[in-house]
């Protein structure tokens, strides 16, 4: 009787395919020459091995000062090991990148384009992490940032106010296989209308060409997203262990070519239409809010994955230049953040050898969070605050200053913007110079769990 030990013994790999080859092979009584010639047929092919040394990639970006050169050391340390998966055939980083997790895994402000291959880890649980503007005109910028602080959400979870919930995407999300559960639906339609933490913003800001007050707001799929992007490092895992064990677990790839490759770039493309809505919806209510109308709106994804033919171009914190990438692109303009001292840059661009079509996104940073408020040690939060956002009406969601996010967390703005033009980045056509800014601040201050400890301590 054949075994799986038999096969095993005859220098076959061990894995599922085994599950339909042995009872085959029994009940066909194969042996010798007759077993060889059916197994060589129906096994897999051999592990597909990382690559010895790494693809080449586009280095766009340079270190101005000593702390910036232990930044782009970690990041050219983690692409190297990140090009020597088997699917990427080219590579760049923007002048914004920093690391992020351990070596291997892409860094902010990378872009890895791989062949018939999507990797869940390279766009992040912050799938579709994107921008959006409304221009209203020559209103008071005030006027706008208060009526938005009214309509917007930040922090954990979701609202229960809820904003209207399309029926065609209902039906886009139940019928595809990486969305269609109840926990899915729940996130699309409780977390619409809600920015989420971190770095995500609403800016308000006045056009420097035209004068019109504009907001921009900053975030991506919340917790659907996150969602699909859970499941989705599951199935690569899964397939990781199959067609390529020696490559990085935090690389693993769903082959576009199967079954499941084709519906997780669906379940992406219904989560950019989801994070649009998102954004479309925090603009229109404000829009409603002023009784006005909006002279000009466009958005822009910069953490995504864009198809072009075969290759998968993985944009972790990069904006796409290239009209092929946005389908719904406003005249090539994108948007291209820095902090909340400086302006929003609008730009435009074409697609070379250097950039891959690719500009920065414009929030990176030269040390974690951690490391930034260590630095601050001596100074009071309140004092920090007022020095960095001063002439600015800079509001927290939660009530809780973040220094975390204040302006000199962020690398240098005109350094981004020297190298952009140097490697021919995207130009400036406009810029959106700052008013004020809405962000999430530590709302975990007040998270429930939080409060328990403190009841818990008497205070």
């Amino acid at each position: 009787m054949i075994t799986g030990k038999t096969i095993i013994e005859l220098g076959y790999r061990p894995g599922k395919w085994l599950k339909d080859a042995i009872p085959h092979a029994n009940e066909n009584i194969l042996e010798g020459d007759a077993l060889v010639e059916y197994l060589d047929s129906v096994c897999p092919p051999p592990p597909i091995e990382p690559f010895e040394k790494p693809v080449s990639y586009k280095k766009n970006i340079e270190a101005e000062s000593e702390l910036e050169e232990s930044n782009v050391e970690r990041v050219f340390e983690t692409m190297d090991e990140l090009m020597k998966t088997p699917t990427i055939v080219d590579g760049a980083v923007m002048p914004d990148a920093c690391p992020t997790g351990g070596i291997g895994q892409i860094p902010v402000g990378g872009v890895a384009v791989t062949k018939n291959a999507i990797h869940p880890a390279m766009h992040s649980a912050d799938v579709c992490c994107s921008v959006m503007m409304t221009s209203f005109g020559k209103v008071d910028p005030k006027s706008v940032l208060d009526a938005a602080h009214s309509i917007t959400h930040f922090g954990g979870g979701g609202r229960d106010d809820l904003f209207d919930f399309p029926v065609e995407l209902e039906e886009q999300i139940m019928e595809n296989y990486f969305l269609n559960n109840k926990r899915s639906l729940q996130l699309a339609k409780t977390h619409l209308g809600t920015q989420g933490d971190g770095n995500h913003f609403l800016y308000i800001g006045v056009s420097k060409a035209t004068g019109e007050t504009i907001m921009v707001t900053h975030h991506g799929s919340r917790g659907f997203g996150a969602n699909l992007y859970r499941k989705g490092m599951k199935v690569a895992e899964n397939f990781r262990k199959e067609l390529s064990p020696d490559t990085l677990k935090g690389n693993a790839w769903i082959p576009y070519s199967e079954e499941e490759g084709k519906s997780y770039w669906e379940a992406l493309q219904i989560v950019r239409e989801w994070t649009k809505l998102n954004h479309t919806v925090l603009h229109q209510a404000t829009t409603e809010s002023l009784n006005t109308e909006p002279t000009l709106r466009f958005w822009n994804e910069h953490n995504f994955v864009f198809k072009d033919e075969d290759l998968f171009y993985h944009a972790k914190g990069a904006t796409p230049l290239s009209d092929k990438f946005v389908h719904d692109s406003h005249e090539g303009l994108r948007l291209v953040p820095l902090n909340m001292s400086e302006p929003v840059l609008i730009v435009k661009g074409e697609t070379s050898d250097n950039n891959l079509g690719f500009a920065p996104h414009g929030a990176g940073r030269n040390v974690s969070r951690t490391q930034h408020i260590k630095s601050k040690v001596g100074k009071g939060m309140q004092e920090i605050f007022l020095e960095e956002t001063k002439g600015l009406d800079v509001r927290f969601f939660s009530g809780h200053i973040d220094i975390s996010e204040l302006p000199s967390a962020y690398k240098n703005a005109e350094a981004v913007q020297r190298q952009m033009k140097t490697f021919g980045l995207g130009k400036v056509v406009d810029e959106i110079m700052p008013f004020g800014c809405i962000m999430a601040g530590d709302w975990q201050v007040d998270a429930p769990w939080k409060k328990r400890r403190r009841k818990k301590r008497g205070r």
